[in-house]
């Protein structure tokens, strides 16, 4: 077991946004365990901080609680608490109507956009209970409360996800941990990019942007910000 420095989790954390987050709580001085399933990713990021000493990785499925809870009690062993847990685990498919997408596709977002974020908010919380501290960040999405035409299992995945956080908020109100949720739409990456590219880049919010929005929102000084969905999208 090491210092008492602050440990935030953040999973899915070498996705493009994942990424930005992991980096900025290290900028901040906090102690980051990054999940992945690929290991390459982790490498890929580790070295991107210079081999921070701060950054661990651990690959993982976080749809499989059994080794979800073996992860997080690893974890809590290791560093002896999680103070934070951001979910950036998440993904997008669609282009298709109702009637045309498949089934697979419906899998494929549920367990991507909810719940992934079901089981490490599941897993990590009696800790947090414990301790009666912490905070859990979820990434939403615009299109939880937009019409979305050809892409209702992303809307759905999403509506579905910033309900249960909303639900858990409520649930949590007698500890002290915060639950929020931020809310972004199009987001400056490589695979946005690659997927529009006509279009105009410079209104898309930066990562490293929203990145600083979630570290604060897992700090104390956003201790009175509970339960919140927190629009970071700008202008797009």
């Amino acid at each position: 077991m090491s210092d008492n420095s602050r440990t935030v989790v953040v999973a899915g954390g070498t996705g493009a946004l994942g990424g930005s987050v992991a980096r900025a709580f290290l900028v901040d001085g906090a102690r980051v365990v990054v999940t992945s399933q690929r290991q390459e990713e982790i490498d890929e990021l580790a070295a991107s901080t210079g081999k921070n000493p701060k950054l661990s990785g651990v690959t993982l499925d976080a749809t499989n609680e059994a080794a979800a809870t073996k992860f997080i009690a690893d974890t809590e062993y290791q560093f002896g608490s999680i103070d934070a847990l951001v979910i950036t685990i998440g993904g997008y498919a669609g282009g298709k109507n109702v009637w045309e997408t498949s089934l697979a596709t419906y899998d494929q977002m549920l367990n991507l956009n909810l719940r992934a974020a079901f089981v490490m908010a599941r897993v990590v919380l009696p800790g947090m209970i414990k301790r009666n501290r912490g905070a859990i960040l979820n990434i939403a999405s615009k299109a939880a409360y937009e019409r979305s035409a050809t892409a209702a299992m992303y809307s759905a995945s999403k509506a579905g996800v910033l309900a249960l956080f909303n639900s858990l908020a409520e649930e949590v109100k007698p500890y002290n941990i915060n639950i929020n949720s931020i809310v972004p739409s199009i987001m400056d990456t490589p695979g946005n990019r690659r997927a529009m590219p006509k279009a105009d880049f410079s209104v898309w919010p930066k990562t490293d942007d929203i990145a600083r929005v979630i570290v604060f929102l897992c700090s104390e000084d956003a201790k009175v910000i509970h339960g919140a969905t927190v629009p970071v999208y700008g202008r797009t």
